[in-house]
């Protein structure tokens, strides 16, 4: 392994460099990402920047492309959380804790950042409607532990596969070239704390292995 992997992402058939995150991602322990089912090796080849991708009509069109991509990736799970009176703040709550059960809330309240009262009133709202159900934990009787219903895990499971296959058939369009820099680029939008809490549960969860 070279003492600076460098990550060449490939956008419209132009590279840039992105040292930081390929020396964050290397750091991790993650030589190497698994995204519906494209093995993506994070390592990458010297290259120079160019410069025409930090163009202010490039950086807009990137803004407008999250833009609309966003847009249609929520659209359906939207019409589906407006048949239960839910919204995003729903959905996140019911991702991050099927993905993690047994998190306690102050745990989620760090993922989600978002103030008490507007999570509590959140999983309020899906624990008296049975889809979230909250447990003492064993080792502090102080600590509530999040864990989703039958309920919750059908409402999860209806979310996340369209959303699934709306990725699915990018990634398939796309290639694996431009998936890898999909999800570089993307992992140099979050900000530096947070990349490096993603990083580590993602190795924490074996992902890429």
């Amino acid at each position: 392994m070279p003492d600076k992997a460098i990550l060449i992402v490939e956008i419209h058939h132009r590279y840039i460099l992105h040292y930081q995150i390929a020396r964050e991602f290397h750091q991790s322990g993650l030589p190497a990402l698994s995204f519906a089912g494209i093995q993506v090796n994070m390592t990458g080849a010297k290259s120079t920047t160019n410069p025409l991708f930090l163009r202010d009509e490039d950086l807009r069109q990137g803004i407008e492309l999250l833009y609309f991509a966003y847009q249609d990736f929520t659209r359906d799970a939207d019409e589906i959380l407006a048949e239960y009176g839910f919204g995003r703040a729903h959905h996140r709550a019911i991702h991050f804790v099927n993905s993690n059960p047994g998190i306690t809330v102050s745990e989620l309240l760090s993922i989600l950042r978002v103030t008490k009262q507007s999570l509590s009133r959140v999983l309020g709202q899906l624990v008296r409607d049975g889809f979230i159900v909250q447990m003492k934990s064993e080792g502090d009787r102080r600590q509530r532990l999040l864990k989703l219903t039958p309920r919750g895990v059908e409402l999860e499971r209806r979310l996340s596969e369209i959303q699934r296959r709306k990725i699915a058939r990018a990634y398939r369009e796309a290639g694996a070239e431009a998936v890898e820099g999909y999800c570089q680029v993307l992992a140099g939008m979050i900000g530096e704390e947070d990349r490096t809490r993603v990083l580590r549960q993602r190795r924490h969860a074996g992902v890429g292995k």
